[in-house]
This record gives structure tokens, C-alpha cells and sequence, in this order.
């Protein structure tokens, strides 16, 4: 049940896009692709990959802006945690419009709630509910990695100071979700390098 990940950094914000790949069957979940959609699909194409969902972390605009075009070329379903489902649809919501740039993704295909598993090949991803940075915003974990979106940085957290924000919130999440799973899992962030869980309890000047 071994996974690889493949980042790709995409757009003008320089949004992590995530591959994540069963090994044996080739299926794959596309993490939040969020611009260059060209460069996202020739890297399925170039692995040979059938894309079985594409996640959304959280609906701005940043990182749904390829899911358009991914959706059209792979009919994968697009998933997202419920109370953002009507964002991706609206770039008033999704603050694209704010920045110049409207994106309008595709409806969800399936919504989410805490506890949620995403099969791929043989294993799965559990959903965890971590609002913040956003109501709706969700994690990804299994058993060594976890997809943060844009909760956790390296020394870093997400900004709260976007409609739907809310600091307090933030800090709960990461202490009771994330910090609450092992010390030696890595941490993939919506921006910016992997971390770990140990090294952010030691490092991350956010979170005391």
C-alpha cells in the first residue's frame, strides 16, 4: 500500500498542488490544483495515473483554479468539505474575484464531514475538519503524511484575516487534530516546504 507524492507548485500565489499515487493500481488523488492545469495533466499522462478524486483543502481561489479543466479531461469528482461546497461556484466567495482573477469551478461531487476515508489503490485518506483559515477547510491524513492545506506551514500557520478566518479556531485545530498525531509524520503544506508534526510542536513560534 505504498504512496508517493508529487508536488507541483502552481500559479502566481505558488499553490502546492499534490499527486498522491498508489504504487500498485496507478490510482491517484490530485491535492488542490490550483493553476496550470496543463502541467498537472501531463504529469498524469506521463505516469500513466487515473485520477480517481480531485480534494479540495479549502475553496479560494488559489487552489481551485485548475479544477475546471482537470475535471473536464479526467471526470474525476470533485470533493470538498460541505460548508465551503458553494464557494468554489462563486468567485465572490472564493475571493478570486477580490484579486482580479474570477474562478468558477464545477459543483462538488460529494461533500465531506469529519471522519470521511478517500480510497486510493488499497489505502485511504481520513478527513480531518480543521477550520481556520477557513470554515470548511479539511486535512488529509494516513498513517505518515498529512496534506494541511493552508492550517500549518513550516513555522508557519494560515492567515485568518480572510472572510470565514477566525484565529481561535485555527489554534484548535492545530492542537487537537493535528498536533495530536504522531511526531515523525510528514506535513504537506498548501505553500511552501514539508515540515513535520515534531518539528512544528518545537519550532512553530504560532503555536504554543
Amino acid at each position: 500500500m505504498a504512496l508517493t507524492v508529487e508536488k507541483l507548485v502552481v500559479g502566481p500565489l505558488e499553490s502546492n498542488c499534490y499527486l498522491v499515487m498508489d504504487n500498485e493500481s496507478k490510482e491517484t488523488l490530485i491535492i488542490d490544483p490550483g493553476d496550470q492545469d496543463e502541467r498537472i495533466l501531463a504529469c498524469v499522462q506521463a505516469n500513466g495515473l487515473k485520477t480517481t478524486a480531485i480534494v479540495l483543502t479549502h475553496s479560494h481561489g488559489d487552489h481551485i483554479g485548475g479544477v475546471a479543466a482537470v475535471k473536464e479531461a479526467t471526470g474525476a469528482p470533485i470533493l470538498i468539505h460541505r460548508q465551503e461546497a458553494d464557494w468554489i461556484t462563486d468567485p465572490e466567495k472564493n475571493l478570486s474575484a477580490v484579486l482580479g482573477m474570477p474562478v468558477t469551478s464545477p459543483p462538488a461531487d460529494r461533500t465531506l464531514e469529519e471522519g470521511a476515508t478517500i480510497p486510493i489503490g488499497k489505502a485511504s485518506l481520513r478527513v480531518l475538519h480543521t477550520p481556520g483559515h477557513s470554515p470548511g477547510g479539511l486535512s488529509l491524513y494516513r498513517e505518515g503524511m498529512l496534506f494541511s492545506g493552508d492550517l500549518l506551514f513550516r513555522e508557519s500557520v494560515g492567515r485568518v484575516d480572510l472572510p470565514g478566518g477566525d484565529a481561535a479556531a485555527l489554534i484548535e485545530s492545530i492542537k487537537s487534530k493535528v498536533f495530536s498525531l504522531p511526531d515523525e509524520t510528514i506535513v504537506y503544506p498548501g505553500h511552501g516546504e514539508s515540515t513535520t508534526i515534531g518539528y512544528e510542536k518545537q519550532h512553530n513560534p504560532f503555536v504554543r
